[in-house]
C-alpha cells in the first residue's frame, strides 16, 4: 500500500451479542457486524468496501464497548457509504429512541416518503453499522421481529437489552 492509501482499523470484539467486527475511519465507524465465528468472511466485506484501503487491526474494544454501551445515544460519528437515499434512511434510524420501534411505513413516513417503505426496508437491510444505527428498531407492521441480517434471536435481544436499559 501506498503512503496515501486510506487507513481503516478495525479488531474483532466480544459483546453480549456475539463476537463482532468493529471498524473505523479517520472520520468514524465505517462498519459494526456481527461475525457468527466467520471473520474471514466478514474481514473479505470490509476490504470489498473499501478498495484500495489498508486494513490495521488495532484494539478498538473501548470503541466498540461505547457502541454497545447502555447509555450510548447515536453520539458516535458514522462514516458509512451509501446512497443518499441510504443516508437519508440511516440518519432517520438514528433518531428512533432506545427502546422504541418503527415500522417500515412509519420510517418512511419520517423521511417523507410515505409510499417507500420498500425501499425504506433495502436501505434498512443494506446498513453496515450495526447497532449504531439501530436497523434492529425497525419492524415489520404485521408484527413480529421480522428478518435481520444477524437473526431474528439476536434482533429480540437487541431490543429486550434496549427496553430494559433506556436512555
Amino acid at each position: 500500500m501506498s503512503a496515501k492509501s486510506p487507513v481503516v482499523e478495525y479488531d474483532f470484539c466480544a459483546t453480549r451479542f456475539g463476537d463482532c467486527l468493529v471498524a473505523r475511519t479517520r472520520r468514524g465507524l465505517c462498519r459494526v457486524e456481527f461475525t457468527d465465528n466467520d471473520r474471514a468472511r466478514v474481514l473479505a466485506r470490509l476490504q470489498a468496501a473499501h478498495p484500495g484501503a489498508e486494513l490495521r487491526r488495532v484494539s478498538l474494544v473501548q470503541l466498540a464497548d461505547r457502541v454497545f454501551a447502555a447509555e450510548q445515544g447515536g453520539d458516535l460519528p458514522v462514516d458509512a457509504a451509501g446512497t443518499p437515499f441510504q443516508q437519508q434512511v440511516w440518519r432517520a434510524l438514528q433518531r428512533i429512541p432506545r427502546g422504541a420501534t418503527r415500522s417500515y411505513g412509519e420510517l418512511a413516513t419520517a423521511i417523507g416518503r410515505p409510499g417507500a417503505a420498500r425501499a425504506v426496508g433495502r436501505a434498512v437491510a443494506s446498513n453496515p453499522v450495526a447497532v449504531a444505527v439501530p436497523c434492529h428498531r425497525v419492524l415489520p407492521a404485521a408484527g413480529g421481529p421480522g428478518g435481520y441480517r444477524w437473526g431474528a434471536q439476536r434482533k429480540t435481544a437487541l431490543l429486550d437489552w434496549e427496553a430494559s436499559n433506556p436512555a
